[in-house]
């Protein structure tokens, strides 16, 4: 009998019940009204009056009229470029434990993203929001006594002037509770192994003596590192050696076109979690099987904003213009593309995190993301969102019986003049490119009615490519971007463009 597993669980029964639900809406107000009051005498706060804005009678709007909107890199050139300087009291209070590594999916050097020691508890208690939500899952007393495997990067962070440096998963793995670190695999040692492939290796040496029950990371590495465990014990799939594996808790994108793939290194069904950790905070997670949209954490460090999705509103480089309104979470709207705003505990404010999200369920505060800014394909007026790409990888999969878990397109100008959607799909089909290609055409035009409109004027066609999976991995090898929060870019610029076809061929 489960002696540990049964009380675990039902100690999580119990808070879970003892907790009332959250009222969101006031929830961010109070938020709002902290980050403020903290930061009030930072160098930020002055600049931007937030003692002034505190005695508005209303926060929301006055803090949205007096800040103006910040990516990465207009507030590192303007602001946090002090912090490296040795400045404190910047844009937060004192100066952060930690920078978080991060070049996303454009691949150019990393970003160094504060992360104060504010954060760090944030992140935890939504931590602990998402372990309490587990009692909603029905999941059997002894999936409470099983290891949890989190495959980030590396947890051996660099220090640098005062402070450590290291990519998201790395420093919050390096910062899990001590009473979790007898769950938590692959263990420290192994986890510190800057080398991907080298903790990879290990960690498939090392498989057959752990009994794991979880699994958390990206889609994308989580199935190299389940492929290996399989080739290197020789086995037909990750269940006969972890007979125990129960859920998978997945982030960083949207696990849809993973799915068919994940799905086919199984012995048996397990339950997928969603969830939503960025460099910049903890956004959300799922909390209920009924649904996989995720409930943002509207009680742990973030005030969020949203800007309805409008090409209109968006630059060329991706980043807002100044007259994209605002709004916040009591006045949204179901079904509608927002762009996610955030002023976080590490300093970041009115920060366009580059995601667009939209609600399935207001008072629940539950989201799903429907893609990036920098990936939403407008060049020739088609106003394709990374949503109906990844639908559209969903329907060829069903036609052609196949699986594609990566995929990149770019609107590029060919040798007649003309403007086509050139798409490199990862998978093993066999059928013809231009069947293929015919395909995904017709579905597009279904599914949107801009791209139907811009196929009858601008955009002359689609082209199509399949080349196997591994070449999308080589590419981020080669890019030293393998592993940890990396994903692959959807959508790339024609410069860009030239580098992965000329790697490609």
């Amino acid at each position: 009998m489960a002696i540990i597993g049964n009380i675990i669980k039902g100690v999580i029964s119990l808070t879970d019940t003892l907790i009332s639900e959250t009222n969101h809406t006031q929830a961010q107000e109070k938020v709002l009204k902290n980050l403020l009051e903290t930061a009030k005498d930072t160098q930020f706060g002055k600049k931007h009056q937030f003692k002034t804005i505190l005695n508005s009678t209303n926060l929301q709007e006055v803090f949205a009229d007096s800040v103006p909107y910040f990516d990465y890199h207009k507030i590192n050139e303007q602001w946090w470029y002090k912090l490296h300087q040795g400045e404190k009291d910047v844009t937060w209070p004192d100066a952060p434990s930690y920078f978080a590594l991060s070049s996303g999916t454009t691949g150019k050097s990393s970003k160094k993203i504060p992360v104060t020691d504010a954060m760090i508890d944030a992140i935890k208690s939504a931590g602990i929001k998402q372990v309490l939500s587990l009692n909603n899952f029905d999941l059997p007393a002894d999936f409470f006594e099983k290891e949890i495997m989190m495959l980030g990067s590396s947890t051996d962070l660099q220090e640098n002037n005062n402070h450590l440096e290291g990519e998201i998963s790395g420093i919050s793995a390096s910062n899990i509770p001590f009473w979790f670190k007898g769950y938590y695999k692959p263990g420290e040692n192994i986890a510190k192994i800057d080398d991907w492939d080298e903790r990879v290796s290990q960690i498939a040496k090392n498989a057959k003596n752990w009994d794991i029950g979880a699994l958390s990371g990206i889609p994308a590495w989580i199935e190299l590192m389940l492929q290996e465990v399989i080739t290197y014990h020789n086995v037909e799939n990750i269940h006969q050696i972890w007979p125990n594996l129960k859920v998978y808790t997945s982030g960083g994108v949207a696990f849809g076109p993973y799915e068919k793939s994940f799905k086919a290194l199984l012995g048996k069904p397990v339950t997928v979690i969603d969830t939503y950790l960025a460099s910049e905070g903890y956004i959300a997670t799922q909390t209920r099987p009924e649904t996989d949209a995720m409930q943002l954490n509207t009680e742990n460090g973030i005030y969020f904003e949203f800007v309805p999705m409008n090409p209109k509103y968006i630059k060329q480089d991706g980043s807002l213009k100044k007259n994209a309104p605002s709004i916040s979470l009591k006045d949204v709207e179901l079904d509608k593309d927002y762009i996610l705003i955030i002023s976080t505990v590490s300093g970041a404010w009115r920060y366009l995190i580059g995601d667009t999200i939209k609600f399935t369920n207001i008072e629940k505060a539950e989201i799903k993301i429907t893609g990036r800014t920098k990936f939403f394909l407008n060049t020739v007026g088609s106003q394709l969102s990374v949503n109906k790409m990844d639908d559209a990888m969903k329907h060829l999969e069903e036609t052609f019986a196949t699986k594609i878990s990566e995929y990149t397109i770019c609107a590029k100008r060919f040798d007649d003049g003309e403007f086509y959607h050139s798409w490199y799909l990862g998978t093993a089909l066999k059928a013809s490119n231009t069947e293929i290609a015919k395909t995904l055409d017709t579905f597009l035009k279904k599914a949107n009615k801009n791209y139907k409109v811009a196929r009858s004027k601008a955009l002359k066609g689609v082209k199509v490519q399949v080349i196997p999976v591994e070449k999308f991995h080589a590419w981020s090898d080669q890019n030293k971007k393998k592993g940890g929060q990396v994903k692959m870019e959807r959508v790339m610029k024609e410069k860009k463009f030239k580098k992965w076809e000329a790697f490609v061929n």
